[in-house]
């Protein structure tokens, strides 16, 4: 109090408490607004990020994208082509829901950069149907009931595709016991190999079933 019996500072309660809640709210947003920096792949042109023209052959189709050079393979196909069937999950190549095949192989499409892959063949999950007669990979998922929620199921059913291929070519696995000669597709081999690929629902003995099925079919 001053000597007349005024207050310092003339403010009632509920305006301070008012001021101390706008100072909280600009203390929170100041960072946040800080970090507002365009997300890789999708900055504007005039941003001045870095960009490159890459052609990638996608389901075989030619497609011609102007990326940042930061865009996943993922993003490109996701953002730019509109193939929303591969999944974003971890996005750290943990969960394999965004699995494609790349010439014929498969990987994790959000750890690797589209503007790598200039020329390159990509296969995603909307690729695999011939028209109307799906994939027997796609069939014998159906069949068994290989999904519940079916978030990784893209992932999992290219996956399966490289998969067998892999093990038609001879490639081991780590319980391969005989390296002399190709691998039998045995339940224990279909799980290791598929182990990169992670069902959250744990519908994983129909999808071991499922890949089973159509080994029959593709091998």
């Amino acid at each position: 109090m001053t000597s007349d019996d005024r207050p310092l500072f003339p403010l009632t309660r509920r305006q301070a408490l008012e001021a101390g809640a706008a100072l909280a709210i600009l203390g929170r947003a100041g960072p946040a607004m800080a970090r507002d920096v365009p997300v890789a792949g999708t900055a504007p042109p005039e941003s001045g990020a870095p960009a490159m023209t890459v052609r990638l052959t996608v389901n075989g189709v030619a497609e011609d994208l102007t990326l940042d050079t930061r865009t996943t393979l993922l993003d490109a196909l996701r953002e730019h082509i509109g193939l929303t069937g591969s999944k974003k999950g971890c996005d750290h190549g943990q969960c394999g829901a965004c699995t494609v095949l790349l010439n014929g192989r498969r990987i994790n499409s959000c750890l690797t950069l589209a503007v790598m892959h200039d020329g390159d063949s990509i296969t995603t999950i909307e690729g695999l149907a011939k028209g109307d007669a799906l994939h027997p990979m796609q069939a014998a998922f159906i069949h068994r009931d290989g999904f519940q929620c079916g978030y990784c199921t893209p992932g999992q059913i290219c996956s399966a595709v490289g998969m067998l291929a892999e093990q038609a070519a001879g490639w081991p696995s780590l319980v391969t016991e005989n390296l002399t000669t190709r691998p039998g597709l045995t339940d224990v081999e279909i799980r290791e190999r598929m182990s990169g690929n992670i069902c959250r629902c744990s519908a994983y003995p129909n999808i071991v079933a499922a890949i089973r099925d159509a080994s029959r079919e593709t091998l």
